[in-house]
């Protein structure tokens, strides 16, 4: 089992005796360490599985660690076993604990969109002339939730001169009792309530303590104070703790991501140990030396540098073209040359940007070149409206107060509920103090609303009662079956959707979503109810949005936030420009060394090869700008670079050089 580490890595597979920070360069071979670490506590120190957790911050890589520790455990049960993200370990602790906080049964997990529809409401009642920000409102409380910041503690970081902040506290204290009165919890909550739950009542604090005998963290340079502060109090004085991570690759300040955690560990935890890993797995010696060159400009908690032995490799290719129509063409034409006489497929290349609105140009060119290409960050599974009014029946029927799921669907399909009987039946749930769903049964409810629309708010909330009661007794997927059925769920697909294909689509995209509905699936072997299996859903469609791969053999275009974690033969990385990486806005905030880190991750992508373009002139906000190379250009080995600048000619030397490789790739085709 550990026979493949090197020594460093079996040092910090070995390492138990105090808290271990693993030090892990980018393609360093983590997720082996990781893994290899939890296979070797449960079979080599006696451990038990259900003793042991392992968060991290995507589905996917826990879903992959997940398979590499049973293939590690042949033979062994892994049963009990919790590899989850922090969210999902948020939400399995308040599960257990919900009636501490005053919470019930059943609560929902709305997503940001839903958080927004409530936050618009409540901003809608107020006359303040600065609650014209509703999207940056619900960010600020958010990036508070982050900072473990609770609303009462707000008075101590608002900015009086921010409009958006002085808002957003005015507007935080109604938002977490409108969330309370629905019986809902949004995304920060679940980091933030156990934090809070767990500070309050010591004898929670010590039962998770006891549960969770070890913990292992991925990706440590990605929490905020409210992960770093759920850690702290799992683990506690015993210490009983690896994270793994590494302050080059910390890029997600923007969603409260603190690369300052991982030296504030050494003084929360005296007795910290530090293993760095170095040797690179992925790239070679060239771009691994480029890379060093740039985050050497950084300052750092703890030094390293990166090294491998695949050998030195090509040159990094920098090219200038005239503006971001002709930069497309020449990364494009140089991509095919290389692929040409490499004998690579599609699927080995990857450009990578700044921004999503740089991917435009470089789509249309592909399509002139009918170059298959897949582009990440597109329409995810769970944002299909059909997917969003399943749920929104799914959360209503596990949970009655979610009033955000009952306005989503209480006319949805269509049955003569207008705007006015909502607005009636909100004033009537506001003067009550209950929920809308709860309205719909008070007799007094009909001198408010005429007979046709209360029998139809009446008979919708029939429906509802009895898919849950008819769950308790029977199938839950063939009681959701029924439901759609009843409201004619299915017609209105039909009548809304261009053509039956599309139609039968979107019934099959039901269907999936249905087939994810089990009882008997959790970690623990214990049957789920509804309310988790649909909390399951919410927290997936919420981590999953970025989640998205590629299909066959395609060029993959996405940002480099969104390559992170992720490895291509040859990379192209465009826009390296000053105001496009580093971005105009990190410029003027003086944060440039997030942007290195992001370029850093951005030529740590590459295993073979590695091209960077730039671009003298840009259309930007309808004006042409005129473009200077990124100072990220100056810091990389000159003498590893090649650059094909604008007007340069190829020598007579060049060319047959070029001849005799293209030759040599067509005799090599033909055998």
């Amino acid at each position: 089992m550990l026979s493949r580490l090197n020594p460093q890595q079996l040092a910090a597979v070995r390492h138990v005796s105090t808290p271990l920070l693993v030090l892990a360069g980018a393609g360093s071979g983590k997720t082996g360490v990781i893994t290899s670490k939890i296979a070797w506590l449960i079979r080599e120190r006696g451990m038990q599985p259900r003793k042991i957790t392992a968060v991290t911050f995507t589905n996917k890589a826990a879903r992959e660690m997940r398979t590499r520790v049973k293939g590690l455990l042949a033979g062994t049960s892994s049963r009990g076993l919790t590899i989850s993200t922090f969210h999902t370990l948020g939400l399995n602790i308040l599960r257990k604990e919900y009636s501490s906080l005053d919470y019930k049964a059943g609560f929902s997990i709305i997503d940001p969109s839903d958080g927004l529809v409530i936050l618009r409401e409540l901003m809608r009642s107020e006359s303040s002339a600065d609650n014209k920000f509703p999207e940056q409102v619900l960010a600020r409380i958010s990036s508070w939730k982050n900072a473990f910041v609770l609303p009462h503690q707000v008075a101590g970081v608002i900015a009086e001169d921010d409009p958006v902040s002085k808002a957003a506290a005015r507007i935080y204290p109604a938002y977490e009792r409108q969330l309370h009165a629905c019986n809902a919890l949004d995304l920060d909550d679940l980091i933030i309530k156990p934090c809070v739950l767990m500070k309050d009542n010591p004898e929670i604090l010590q039962r998770w303590r006891e549960q969770i005998n070890y913990l292992l963290v991925d990706e440590y340079q990605d929490t905020n104070s409210a992960q770093y502060e759920l850690v702290k109090m799992l683990v506690g004085a015993r210490g009983n703790l690896t994270v793994v991570g590494d302050d080059d690759q910390s890029i997600y300040a923007w969603r409260g991501a603190e690369a300052e955690n991982l030296g504030q560990l050494s003084t929360d935890f005296a007795n910290l140990n530090v293993i760095k890993l170095e040797q690179n797995y992925r790239s070679m010696g060239r771009i691994l030396k480029a890379a060093n060159q740039l985050i050497d400009n950084n300052p750092h908690s703890f030094k390293k540098a990166l090294w491998s032995d695949l050998g030195y490799g090509d040159p990094i290719l920098v090219l200038e073209a005239k503006n971001e129509q002709h930069e497309a063409e020449r990364v494009v034409a140089s991509m095919m040359q290389h692929r040409f006489q490499n004998a690579r497929g599609y699927g080995d290349y990857a450009i990578l940007y700044r921004g999503n609105h740089q991917a435009r140009v470089f789509e249309k060119i592909l399509r002139e070149h009918r170059i298959p290409y897949f582009i990440s960050g597109g329409l995810s599974f769970f944002d299909r409206t059909e997917i969003k009014d399943v749920m929104a029946y799914l959360r209503l029927v596990a949970n009655h107060d979610d009033d955000s799921a009952f306005l989503r669907i209480v006319n949805t399909p269509r049955r003569g509920i207008g705007p006015g009987t909502l607005e009636k039946l909100g004033q009537y749930a506001a003067d009550k103090g209950i929920s809308l769903f709860a309205a719909t049964s008070h007799l007094a409810l009909d001198s408010r609303i005429a007979g046709a629309q209360l029998a139809a708010l009446r008979q919708f909330s029939h429906w509802i009662e009895s898919t849950a009661e008819n769950i308790s007794t029977s199938d839950m997927k063939q009681a959701i079956r029924q439901l759609l059925d009843q409201v004619a769920y299915p017609d209105w697909i039909r009548s809304t959707s261009e053509d039956e294909a599309q139609a039968e689509r979107r019934m099959k995209n039901i269907d999936e979503l249905l087939d994810w509905l089990n009882t008997d699936n959790s970690e623990s072997g214990e049957p789920k109810t509804l309310a988790d299996c649909v909390a399951d859903l919410v927290l997936k469609g919420i981590l999953d949005r970025s989640d998205d791969e590629q299909q066959g053999e395609e060029v993959s275009l996405m940002t480099i936030h969104a390559a992170k974690g992720l490895e291509f033969p040859q990379v192209e990385v465009v826009g390296i420009e000053e105001g496009q990486l580093p971005h105009r806005s990190s410029i003027d905030d003086d944060n440039i060394e997030e942007e290195r880190r992001l370029f850093y991750v951005a030529l740590t992508r590459a295993q073979r090869s590695l091209t960077l373009s730039m671009a003298r002139v840009r259309q930007r906000y309808g004006e042409t700008i005129d473009c200077d190379p990124s100072r990220f250009l100056e810091e990389l080995p000159a003498d590893d670079l090649e650059w094909q600048t604008l007007g340069r000619k190829l020598s007579n030397e060049e060319k047959v050089s070029q001849g005799n490789a293209a030759l040599e790739q067509i005799r090599s085709i033909l055998g």
